[in-house]
């Protein structure tokens, strides 16, 4: 399992100032949609200036036509990132174009395809997509291992249904991690250290309990232990 550290302080200075305090730390680096828009690559040559060899989890959640998210693949692999997110929901040809281009690239990303947003409860997903939620993900999960895609972004309540399935090798990604029992904040789907654990979770995604700690280089090392 490794420890993804979800950058969403509201400037890059904070976001950069938290970073210098664990340069040290075997850590991947979430990038979101707020701080890639605000930052751009600019913000992730800084990153990697405190440490190069930081790991770099560009999570845009890309959902377009094929072709563009073919082509957004290709501008995010020169900018030197490990690992992007897109939308499970983008369908079957969406995701295989992308997984057989990612197969062409000297140093591909991983490509992981999103299920079901873990803001979302089961009436809420319901509301969206007319199906059950459980049921849903798990399709969405055969469908991208069918495409040929790295893995799912899912809730930890998702993640051992879908290796039980799919095969250890299929990489489960699970945000919305509160890792010793922290408030849940806006998310619906939270899980702790031990329930990522029994889930077999392969990348946790920690913000708050590490970004809004007094100490986060201690929150970090004390996750890190316990993985």
């Amino acid at each position: 399992m490794e420890l993804c550290v979800a950058l969403d302080l509201p400037s890059s200075y904070e976001n950069l100032k938290l970073l210098e305090g664990l340069k040290n730390e075997n850590i991947w680096v979430k990038v979101g949609l707020r701080s890639f828009i605000r930052d751009g690559r600019t913000f992730i040559e800084d990153i990697k200036s405190i440490n190069p060899n930081f790991k770099i989890f560009l999570d845009l959640k890309l959902y377009d036509i094929p072709n563009t998210m073919k082509d957004s693949l290709e501008e995010i692999a020169k900018i030197g990132i490990d690992m992007v997110t897109i939308h499970a929901s983008s369908g079957y040809e969406a995701m295989e174009v992308v997984a057989n281009y990612a197969k062409t690239l000297s140093k591909a990303p991983l490509v992981m395809a999103v299920t079901a947003l873990t803001s979302f409860n089961q009436e809420g997903f319901c509301e969206i997509y007319h199906n059950d939620l459980d049921k849903s993900v798990l399709e969405f999960a055969k469908l991208a291992y069918k495409a040929g895609i790295n893995g799912v972004v899912c809730s930890c309540f998702e993640s051992k249904m879908i290796k039980e399935n799919l095969g250890k090798d299929f990489l489960t990604l699970t945000p919305a991690i509160r890792p010793f029992g922290e408030d849940s904040g806006d998310q619906k789907r939270v899980a702790t250290l031990e329930d990522a654990k029994e889930a077999m979770s392969d990348f946790i995604v920690v913000g708050r309990p590490i970004y809004k700690a007094e100490n986060p280089s201690a929150v970090a090392k004390r996750i890190l232990e316990n993985i």
